[in-house]
């Protein structure tokens, strides 16, 4: 029996279904969209697929951004150039593929209505005419989108703001959310935002809006209408007013926001009675998998689909050793801890956390290498690469961000990767950490080689998105490490980091918060590798930050205090020799040596 393949890829993520004579094995990948890559990023992308799903007989694949008859066509030679041996191809839009997905059989017509960071609708009959309104992008379309909703509301706070004199509610969260801390600084912060990065303002449209918030009340209400005008229009295009329609709701917006999907399905029948207005319960990749069904002429199938994950292209930790690990472990000092009187609490945190330099000190031959590995690194103009989600993340990327101001370093020298990007800073993204091939790509496009040193950072010492990092870095020549808190774990034999710190520091008082003693002992060993290294480099005389960057008065006046204390100086010599050297504390010093 032939294999088959069906791919759908979006703006999030890819997703590739293979179904084979007994099962659907899935697997996820990076995202894409035709119009943002050349022929030869997609083709390097089909051949990360490839490597998952090597020898399918059918293949059908839909990518956002195949919009013209020429999109397609080019999406149909570099596939047919990845799947050499597949008999058939169909190469197509996002767009029918999630169409596609509604296997049901009654022969009616069928309108897509999408939101999520960007929108459309798109329609097709049983004969195969089909309608679409908007796919434009967001700068000409996406009305109704994640993406709309959130400019909207960053376009409604400044404008009450103007109007009023007041900061509203609406524009309290956006603030918090963005950990920003007045109006002006949205200037600067939109114009480097991203589509999803604005598009995930829509969540505190919504939040707002359950709390009878009238702006977003007003931006939502506008939502709706202009979803349930263009999948009328859509309709209108297809097929008379009176016949029978099967609306489809999908995209993060609509399947993530239920009360909001009710509201633009109500709007849509009181447009068209009588229609059908469900939500879309199958995701798109098994609508492409269904048109791979279809270039076979095999019927649907009710298989269930087994997990593929990157299990077999970057080797993880078995989920279950998740549950051995002490991180997971109940702590059996801590076991009345919600009745604990808060002066015994206190007392129980601090003892926990006494113990962390020890275990840590059992370590320090393995810390050692590691501070050794990033000297030499920095003295060849290679850099440090932290990587993780969550805390681990957090902690990673807040290392990296004191050495600039700290040790006068270049932002390029030490860099940290969070799962899931920036907003994973402020909030949880949901599912950044399961994905092993998101780690490999940010290495990639961070350009870690073989002059750096990367750390990935993981409690548990399972995080997918950590072990995809390790795993490129290691592959372009990187120095590896994995700093974790999990004596059981076991390491995956074709996937070793050079060095394994792994600290017995046993489980946290609130059973699984990862934020307590693995978090503090994360911090300290991040701080000894850094600061040790700069130390080794030539950033310190004696105990004295003499690379410091006096960004601000606090520590323009360290630097003066720092370039006394090295030169016997009085205090308006050495501000004088500051100021001439440009507030470069080294210059200045040396400048002071010259008389």
């Amino acid at each position: 029996m032939a294999n088959l393949l069906g791919i759908e890829c979006g703006a999030t993520r890819t997703v590739a279904l293979l179904e084979q004579a007994d099962e659907v094995l899935r697997a996820e990948f990076g995202p894409a969209n035709l119009r943002l890559l050349n022929d030869r990023q997609l083709a390097a992308h089909l051949r990360k697929i490839a490597k998952a799903f090597d020898s399918p007989d059918c293949v059908a694949i839909g990518m956002a951004g195949a919009r013209a008859a020429s999109d397609k066509k080019r999406l149909h030679k570099i596939t047919a150039g990845v799947w050499k041996t597949a008999t058939a191809i169909h190469a197509t839009n996002d767009l029918e593929t999630a169409l596609a997905a509604d296997t049901r059989r009654k022969q009616i017509a069928r309108v897509l209505v999408l939101s999520g960071t960007g929108s459309c609708c798109f329609g097709q009959t049983p004969d195969g005419t089909t309608s679409k309104l908007g796919g434009w992008g967001h700068i000409l379309g996406d009305k109704g989108s994640g993406y709309e909703i959130g400019l909207r509301a960053l376009k409604a706070c400044v404008f009450y703001l103007d109007r009023d004199g007041k900061w509203s509610a609406l524009g309290q969260r956006i603030l918090r959310r963005l950990q920003l801390n007045e109006p002006d600084q949205l200037i600067d912060w939109v114009a480097r935002a991203s589509k999803p990065e604005i598009a995930d303002l829509a969540k505190e449209v919504f939040a707002a809006q359950a709390k009878r918030d009238k702006i977003a009340a007003d931006i939502l209400d506008g939502a709706v209408n202009t979803l349930a005008k263009d999948a009328r229009a859509c309709a209108n295009n297809l097929c008379e007013k009176n016949d029978p329609i099967r609306f489809l709701l999908a995209g993060s917006v609509l399947l993530r926001q239920p009360k909001f999907a009710a509201r633009v399905a109500k709007a849509i029948r009181a447009r068209r009675p009588g229609s059908q207005v469900v939500p879309l319960k199958n995701e798109s990749a098994t609508g492409a998998l269904e048109l791979a069904r279809r270039l076979a002429k095999r019927p649907s199938s009710d298989k269930v689909t087994t997990p593929l994950g990157q299990a077999q292209t970057i080797p993880v930790p078995d989920l279950a050793q998740l549950g051995q690990a002490p991180t997971e472990q109940r702590h059996p000092r801590s076991m009345n801890l919600d009745r604990l009187p808060l002066g015994q609490a206190i007392d129980l945190f601090l003892d926990e956390d006494s113990q962390i330099p020890a275990a840590i000190k059992s370590e320090k031959t393995k810390l050692l290498r590691i501070v050794r590995w990033v000297v030499d690194a920095f003295k060849s103009g290679g850099r440090l690469f932290y990587s993780g989600a969550g805390t681990s993340g957090r902690l990673g990327v807040l290392d990296a961000s004191e050495c600039p101001p700290t040790f006068r370093a270049d932002p390029e020298q030490v860099q940290g990767i969070i799962a899931g990007g920036f907003p994973a800073l402020c909030q949880a993204v949901e599912g950044a950490e399961d994905n092993a091939e998101a780690g490999a790509e940010a290495v990639r496009y961070r350009g870690v080689g073989k002059h750096d040193v990367f750390i990935g950072i993981a409690a548990s010492g399972r995080t997918p998105f950590v072990w995809g990092g390790i795993r490129e870095a290691k592959k372009r020549g990187a120095k590896t490490a994995l700093l974790c808190f999990n004596p059981t774990l076991k390491i995956p034999r074709n996937n070793k980091p050079h060095v394994v710190i792994n600290p017995r520091i046993g489980p946290e008082l609130l059973t699984g918060s990862t934020r307590l003693k693995s978090g503090t002992a994360t911090k300290l060993i991040l701080n000894i590798i850094t600061t040790l290294a700069m130390v080794k480099i030539g950033k310190v005389v004696g105990n004295l930050m003499v690379d410091l960057d006096p960004s601000n008065t606090k520590l323009r006046d360290r630097a003066v205090r720092i370039v006394r204390q090295l030169t016997g100086t009085d205090e308006p010599q050495a501000r004088e020799a500051l100021e001439k050297s440009n507030w470069v504390v080294k210059k200045a010093i040396a400048r002071l040596a010259k008389r």
